[in-house]
């Protein structure tokens, strides 16, 4: 876990022992319970340690993040990045969402076990759940990794947050065309575009899009499940 240890140190994000027994604890209870389910296509610690694990906390430094409170984490498959994010934020909450119930059983599971109190998941589709009263726009930040390009992921992702909110989208080396594609969902959502983040470690292909909640997405969206993929708004 040297790695985790130097990227976290880099990162400016605590790495107590205990921190790091956590990290150590998620990542071999995911491989673990990858034998039995698809969890991660990664099973090599390494790249565990460096896709999943630091790759997670990549925003901890960002000012919208450290602003917030309660965080949502849209489609989290095995927990990422809501998890390696909790562990190193216990004063922040977290809401863990996902379609598939299994997956966010064996978070709850592992969270139960590694202590990580600050943790809960939900199961059901953003389209579904986005307009249920306890999650529509109620987030601080909502965060998604490897999910759907920007224009889909603004639908899911928008109508969870409060005005003055923000969407942290990680994204690749291709960010800015897709944001391009993106603009107009964005705006007729309710979101208005910051920045591109580079991350602040060498070696990661990873950018992340910023984008803020200016104004309460309109009552039609999210449209029924499956349509924004089937139907962007483009």
């Amino acid at each position: 876990m040297e790695k985790l240890k130097e990227a976290l140190k880099q990162l400016q994000i605590p790495c107590e022992a205990e921190i790091i027994k956590k990290y150590s604890g998620y990542m071999e209870g995911i491989l673990s319970w990858n034998e039995k389910m698809n969890l991660t296509a990664i099973t090599e610690r390494d790249a565990f340690v460096v896709k999943h694990l630091i790759d997670s906390v990549l925003c901890f430094g960002f000012p919208e993040y450290q602003n917030s409170e309660n965080v949502i984490d849209i489609g989290t498959g095995a927990g990422f990045p809501g998890v390696p994010l909790a562990i190193v934020s216990p004063d922040k909450t977290f809401v863990l969402a996902d379609s598939l119930r299994k997956r966010l059983r064996v978070i709850d599971e592992l969270t139960e076990t590694l202590h990580i109190y600050n943790v809960q998941t939900v199961h059901g589709r953003a389209e579904e759940l986005a307009r249920q009263k306890a999650y529509r726009q109620r987030f601080d930040l909502c965060v998604s990794r490897a999910v759907a390009n920007l224009a889909v992921l603004s639908e899911y992702c928008l109508p969870f947050l409060r005005k003055g909110g923000n969407l942290l989208a990680y994204k690749g080396p291709d960010a800015e065309e897709e944001l391009k594609t993106a603009a107009k969902a964005i705006e007729m959502l309710g979101g208005k575009f910051v920045r591109i983040e580079t991350t602040p470690l060498a070696g990661y292909e990873h950018n992340i899009v910023v984008i803020e909640k200016v104004k309460d997405t309109p009552a039609k969206y999210p449209r029924k499940a499956g349509t924004p993929v089937k139907e962007p708004i483009l």
